[in-house]
């Protein structure tokens, strides 16, 4: 079983809504008299929410073209309805001073107007498309699926409803085509992750899909399927780690199998406070096999092979950093060139107050944690190491850039996760370069001009660029008479390694002379790239590789970027010939795809899909 979860070995980091983990109400569980409509509270701040509007006129015959299927040949796709003007709630925005002393400061273009569904969860595929879903909880969305696709609706009291609105699409991020897909189960607040042949394996969610394990392969044609599985005992690739009162772990079983019961961690159980704040804990693989958790303000190193606490680290003061206090986290990237020196730091930035979701519910929004913190997990007598963002930050989205600085973007100033619970939205990214020294690690970037608040995402594209999209803090599709309307509108953000003046600079990867048979532990690996300039020498040149991660509620789980020691180089003119070492064990690098790129003098390739294997 270990071989099989290592080679997998990419860790689901916790569902929201999973329900109770082994199936028994604990009368110690502070959350069993908690009801759902907590999660819905504020979302309309006292009114009526505006759903999708039906058509005018027409009679049922419209109204039942708009509640069914798309018609023969029709995408499906309905309009976006016309947003009302800004609140004041919404005008109170915040745009960062921006630092243009290095140049271009990135900039911002709209892919979409409307993307079918808002995007709640995010992730890219190795076939040239984007998956964007949100949940069967929010009802209609705003594109149907096709004649016969239609999911039976569970929730609906009409005997036999059925539900035709795609809550799933694949997006082209190119081109802004939408195909939909159809899920059956519900995915509110949900986890995933990579198999070591590039499908997406997808666990949990609320109602009838809180025990559903999903598989998505990457193909033009390929749809959801679908497994029920009860929870626990470990049998497949992946471990899940904590939900909605579950203070324990499993291991995803193989298709059409179940767990008997969940293992308990005890860290869940001591980080639950009268809010939760701990779930949808960080989760880190580290060089050595064992996994960094953290949940709420408390950390461990934890043997998922012998189910024991390696070690526990030091409080992280200041606040909550889990949801719904939702900070951002991430894995710093791994340089391999440093052989035996290598340090695997994982970086918290941002979070809130651990009353702030109460507070929330009394209409007041306390200002998010600014702080930045860095650990060594695996180091003996480890401490946090403080650093301070130019603004406090919540809901925020952290993404590792192919040449090892971070993008912080999305998110709030003020309030924590939820439905109406966030005040302030931080229209500003941040760039984080963890290689400079204290003080000088930050640049604020041109901002947005669409606040991504609560259920936005974002992702690293092959072409170096990063696709942003969500945001819904609503409890169904409004698009007026609330605060923050649903948001269907995607942009990609250009870094500042893309800027004009670096173009000379950019490599291009030879595509035909990337292996086809992919990258194998311990082995060397060459290939071809050119520039169009001349100049370029070894010293200048740094090979690094990336597991694509699934964007949810602020977390992009599995996230990692590995920097490749180069062991030979050769120059003619333009075109190079650069050979690295692969990493050597599946502890360093889980099987599966990565996103290969060539930086030169700073600037990223578009990148080489390339399979990371035995």
């Amino acid at each position: 079983m270990w071989p099989l979860l290592l080679r997998a070995a990419v860790i689901y980091a916790a569902l929201l809504a999973a329900g109770e983990a082994d199936g028994s109400h604990d009368v110690l569980d502070i959350f069993g008299t908690r009801s759902e409509s907590d999660y819905y509270r504020n979302a309309f701040q006292g009114r009526q929410g505006q759903a999708v509007p039906l058509p005018r006129g027409g009679g049922l015959r419209r109204e039942q073209q708009e509640l069914g299927a798309a018609g023969p040949g029709g995408s499906g796709l309905s309009k976006a309805p016309p947003r009302s003007a800004p609140s004041k709630v919404a005008l109170d925005s915040l745009k960062l001073p921006v630092d243009t002393s290095a140049g271009f400061a990135g900039g911002w273009n709209l892919v979409s107007e409307n993307s079918g569904v808002s995007a709640m969860h995010l992730v890219v595929m190795r076939h040239g498309k984007a998956i964007m879903f949100d949940t069967c909880t929010t009802g209609r969305s705003l594109m149907r699926l096709p004649p016969g696709r239609c999911r039976p609706d569970p929730r609906s009291k009409q005997p036999g409803a059925m539900d035709c609105w795609a809550h799933a699409v694949e997006f082209d991020y190119n081109t802004g085509a939408l195909r939909s897909l159809k899920i059956v189960t519900d995915t509110w607040c949900s986890s995933g992750a990579f198999d070591a042949d590039g499908n997406m394996v997808q666990t949990g969610g609320f109602f009838e899909g809180d025990k559903s394990v999903r598989y998505l392969s990457a193909c033009g044609t390929c749809d959801w399927k679908e497994y029920g599985t009860q929870l626990v005992l470990p049998d497949g690739s992946f471990i899940v780690i904590g939900g909605r009162r579950a203070f324990s772990y499993e291991f995803v079983p193989a298709a059409g199998r179940a767990n008997a019961r969940a293992t308990p961690l005890r860290l869940l159980r001591d980080t639950t406070d009268d809010v939760e704040n701990n779930l949808y804990p960080f989760v880190n693989l580290l060089p050595d096999g064992t996994l960094f958790i953290f949940a709420n303000d408390r950390s461990i190193v934890f043997n998922y092979r012998t189910g024991q606490v390696v070690r526990e680290l030091p409080i992280l003061p200041g606040g909550a950093r889990n949801y719904p206090a939702s900070a951002m986290s991430t894995l710093l990237p791994l340089d391999l060139r440093k052989g035996a020196g290598l340090s695997a730091e994982v970086i918290i930035c941002g979070g809130a107050t651990k009353n702030a979701f109460k507070l929330g519910e009394t209409g007041t929004f306390p200002p998010a944690l600014r702080d930045c913190a860095r650990i060594n997990p695996s180091k003996p007598g480890a401490r946090w190491a403080l650093d301070q963002m130019p603004s406090g930050r919540v809901m925020g989205d952290v993404l590792i850039l192919p040449t090892g600085d971070l993008l912080m973007l999305n998110g709030a100033a003020k309030g924590c996760s939820g439905w109406g619970f966030g005040r302030q939205a931080l229209l500003s990214p941040v760039l984080y370069s963890p290689y400079l020294r204290r003080g000088k690690r930050f640049r604020v970037l041109n901002p947005s001009n669409i606040p991504r608040m609560y259920h936005s995402t974002s992702a690293l594209l092959p072409d170096a660029t990063v696709l942003v999209a969500g945001s819904n803090t609503n409890s169904a599709y409004n698009f007026s008479g609330v605060d923050f309307p649903t948001e269907v509108r995607v942009e990609r953000f250009t870094p500042p390694y893309l800027g004009p003046q670096l173009s000379p600079n950019r490599p291009a990867i030879d595509a035909a002379s990337v292996p086809g048979d992919g990258m194998r532990y311990g082995a060397r690996f060459t290939f071809r790239f050119t520039t169009p300039a001349q100049g370029v020498g070894q010293g200048d040149v740094k090979v690094t590789m990336y597991a694509p991660p699934f964007t949810t509620h602020g977390y992009s789980m599995n996230q990692r970027l590995l920097i490749l020691p180069v062991t030979a180089f050769a120059a003619q003119g333009q075109r190079h010939t650069v050979t690295v070492d692969a990493p050597p064990k599946p502890e360093l690098a889980p099987p599966g795809y990565y996103m290969g790129y060539v930086v030169a003098k700073g600037v990223p390739s578009k990148a080489a899909w390339v399979k990371m294997h035995k």
